[in-house]
């Protein structure tokens, strides 16, 4: 179980890294400074929890437990609400498609997954 979310956070962590690139050299010209902030927002936050799934995988080989998996599985969870609804606010001030304001109460359910994730982590190493 462990290898496959590490081969998760390391897609992720390439696709944060080529986020980031689109975020700082394309996006740049074409939404607001604010816009682009949120977006910078959504792909820190997804760089951090991409190593915290990763740091999580490695410590189940050691301290395999069920609190670790659903740790993983809120770390990714965590990264496609909160990430993903900021990238999709970013497409909205893109392309002022208001419709997609719908995302925004999303951002902080994908916060609480971050939370959780994190609290799951401790208790998992705890326990083990």
């Amino acid at each position: 179980m462990h290898k496959r979310f590490l081969i998760t956070a390391a897609i992720l962590g390439a696709l944060t890294v080529a986020m980031g690139a689109f975020g700082a050299h394309g996006l740049k010209a074409i939404v607001p400074p604010e816009a682009l902030t949120i977006y910078e927002t959504g792909v820190k936050y997804q760089f951090y929890h991409v190593f915290a799934l990763a740091i999580t995988a490695i410590l189940y080989e050691k301290y395999p437990s069920q609190t670790l998996i659903n740790a993983c599985a809120c770390f990714i969870m965590g990264m496609l609400l909160f990430c993903g609804s900021l990238y999709v606010l970013t497409l909205k001030a893109a392309t002022g498609i208001e419709w997609l304001s719908f995302v925004g109460p999303v951002t902080p359910v994908g916060g609480l997954f971050f939370i959780v994730g994190w609290l799951l982590l401790a208790w998992g190493v705890k326990k083990g």
